[in-house]
């Protein structure tokens, strides 16, 4: 049997990961280890998950989502804790009988550095054949990792395998069928089968074809993948690093859908995520922004020109809808993409 290591990234929102901790431990796979990295966190994060573990902090089942129990996990569960120096030197005697890992980052890496700590100790540490990146505002249902190893199985040239995404306070409507569908021109992405009601009738060969890359919520990868292609760009920080890595992977690895494999997600449960730009969050907006640039830098210089003149909208929006800092943020970023946040979002 296949074996899977889930990793997870915590930032002051041990509540939800606790409940995702939850679903992951009644999934119907058995052969899988959880990681756990936290990024600094300061809100005793790092506490309520070993209190978690131990048993002595419950965390409620909404019932909203299916289990095949609505009871709560057996505790106490093994934990083995780390460092994150310790963690990236690899352990794999400790590891053996443990399910459950948690990693102190000791700061904020942002998603793909603190992502990275947790895979760079998978690969010092782990006989795994699989990695399930799954952020932690986010239900499994029990079958989801049994769907995402079957269709990873069935063909050995995909590197990457996402999963049918539904929102958490309305699980019958679609997030994301697997991923997104970017387009260059204007530096935006739009998630496949958004806002479309689920179970829908969809052809997954069509769905794969449209993809641009795996929305990161749930990325499902090949061990072979991670040794091929690497690690997640870190310099982004937040958000732009999955479709980093499909431009990376080109030609080398497939991507793939599995439909059975649900996951409901909260969406922007710890920073504010949105689609809507006058909700998003400034720390949101921000990242969002620059990478917008930077990615198009990167890959697509080419479309610059009219990126650019997206951003002059983006500009316009937030100008009339009465928020001048944020339209000077859009600014300070056109004029240099390298800005930092404190200084773009300075008054």
């Amino acid at each position: 049997m296949k074996k899977v290591s889930i990793v997870l990234l915590n930032w002051n929102n041990w509540a939800d990961t606790l409940e995702c901790l939850e679903s992951l431990f009644r999934l119907q796979y058995p052969e899988f280890k959880v990681i756990v990295c936290d990024n600094g966190s300061t809100d005793d994060s790092v506490d309520k998950i070993r209190a978690w573990a131990n048993g002595d902090l419950s965390c409620p089942v909404t019932g909203r989502i299916p289990s095949p129990s609505c009871q709560t996990v057996p505790k106490p569960l093994a934990l083995l804790e780390y460092d994150c120096e310790t963690a990236e030197r690899g352990n794999a005697d400790e590891l053996a009988g443990c399910r459950l890992v948690l990693i102190r980052n000791g700061g904020n890496l942002g998603f793909a550095g603190g992502i990275n700590v947790g895979i760079r100790y998978l690969l010092a540490s782990v006989g795994f054949d699989y990695c399930w990146i799954l952020n932690n505002d986010t239900v499994v249902a029990p079958g989801a990792l049994c769907a995402l190893v079957k269709r990873m199985v069935e063909n050995s040239q995909v590197g990457i395998c996402g999963s049918t995404i539904l929102e958490y306070s309305h699980p019958a409507r679609v997030n994301a069928l697997g991923g997104a569908v970017y387009y260059r021109w204007l530096g935006l992405a739009w998630h496949i089968g958004r806002l479309s009601n689920w179970p829908k009738d969809v052809n997954r060969d069509q769905v794969e074809k449209r993809m641009s890359y795996v929305v990161g919520a749930s990325m499902f990868v090949s061990r072979k993948f991670l040794e091929e292609v690497g690690l997640m760009e870190e310099s982004y920080f937040l958000y732009y690093e999955e479709l980093d890595w499909a431009m990376r992977f080109r030609g080398r690895f497939t991507m793939a859908w599995a439909p059975d494999s649900l996951v409901y997600h909260k969406v922007g449960g710890s920073i504010g995520t949105s689609s809507h730009p006058l909700r998003k969050s400034t720390t949101c907006d921000f990242y969002t922004l620059r990478n917008r640039i930077r990615f198009t830098r990167t890959f697509c210089r080419w479309a610059l020109p009219t990126v650019y003149v997206g951003l002059c909208c983006a500009f316009v929006l937030r100008l009339v809808s009465g928020q001048r800092e944020r339209a000077k943020m859009v600014i300070r970023l056109m004029v240099n993409s390298d800005v930092s946040y404190e200084n773009a979002c300075q008054d």
